[in-house]
């Protein structure tokens, strides 16, 4: 698999990398010993980004992560590359109460996601929301005193815009900003890619497929349990969802053109907004199932020529997707730049 860096100050990762979260949390029950299965896979296909948060499912996801990390072959654990979101609070029953980015809780989450996970450090480190009361130069000075200590190898960011990207790589280098990136979700194009790329930061995109909509596999009949995320998501709901539904279909006629499923389409797009400035975007695959992972790896051997581009921007135009990416609540913990 091609790899790239993570960054001008990251390190080389994979052309594609794992988001784990759907194994723990979010997306209805997962199946542990696929989930593992899964991972392994990856690791053996080259795949060297992983990707979690310490609160997915209150830590479980890190756990799982680890244990897949402890049995696999020691070749493939050496190659692995550990993302961590902190910061976002949780209570008991699941709710979201906030966000903590003081340096002494940034010190404190990172301990426990070393033990949880089983490592001596943390390839890229990044709160998952910036913190509204703490001025994003404290969280990341925190975690370069984490750097400089050995327990994190690289800084990110996560879901923020220009200003707070000039800021925070003003106070330390920025390896990496992950943000939700897709052909339905490309408000990062006008504003936060060209500081990105200003700043010689990569981007690791998550929702490549929108969660499952855009993947070609989602229905309208389709039952959704209800710790599922997208029971509550706008662009699954009604008249939202048929009209989302419409776009998947234009993508389909596409994709079945060059033999290729709607899925490898969606995730080539991504691929290629990377590789026209230097390869600088890692897209999050979401597969929590072999056979999921095995379908986005088909991505990278898909070509899209300005053709195809030109079908794609037809089929889905920018903005064109109905409803938000999050429920109104949780569009409020978003930068205000983004």
């Amino acid at each position: 698999m091609r790899t790239r860096p993570l960054g001008s100050t990251g390190p080389q990762v994979s052309a594609l990398g794992l988001g784990c979260m759907g194994m723990s949390a979010l997306y209805g029950e997962a199946d542990r010993a696929e989930s593992v299965a899964t991972i392994h896979a990856a690791l053996e296909a080259g795949v060297t980004l992983l990707d979690t948060g310490d609160f997915y499912a209150m830590g479980h996801n890190e756990m799982l992560i680890g244990e897949a990390l402890r049995t696999a072959p020691a070749g493939l654990r050496e190659q692995a590359l550990t993302s961590v979101k902190f910061g976002a609070l949780r209570g008991p029953d699941g709710n979201w109460i906030g966000y903590d980015g003081r340096p002494a809780a940034v010190q404190n989450f990172a301990a426990y996601s070393l033990q949880r996970l089983g490592v001596d450090h943390i390839d890229v480190y990044r709160i998952a929301r910036v913190d509204p009361d703490v001025p994003i130069e404290e969280t990341v000075g925190a975690i370069a005193e984490l750097v400089e200590k050995g327990y994190v190898k690289n800084i990110g960011l996560s879901e923020v815009g220009p200003e707070t990207i000039r800021r925070a790589a003003a106070t330390a280098p920025i390896s990496d900003l992950q943000i939700e990136y897709s052909l339905i979700s490309r408000g990062i194009e006008d504003r936060i890619l060209p500081t990105t790329r200003d700043l010689g930061i990569a981007v690791t995109a998550y929702g490549v497929l929108s969660r499952g909509l855009i993947s070609g596999h989602f229905t309208r009949d389709r039952q959704l349990a209800a710790t599922d995320f997208r029971a509550f998501s706008p662009r699954f709901q009604g008249e939202n969802l048929d009209h989302n539904l419409t776009l998947v279909e234009a993508l389909r006629k596409i994709a079945e053109q060059k033999g290729v499923s709607v899925a490898q389409l969606a995730i080539a797009w991504v691929l290629v907004q990377g590789r026209r400035h230097h390869t600088d975007i890692v897209p999050l695959i979401g597969a929590r199932t072999r056979e999921r992972l095995a379908e986005a790896l088909g991505a990278l051997e898909v070509t899209l020529d300005d053709a195809d581009l030109n079908a794609i921007e037809a089929a889905v135009p920018a903005d064109s997707a109905a409803g938000e990416r999050y429920p109104q609540a949780q569009m409020a913990h978003l930068d205000s730049e983004h």
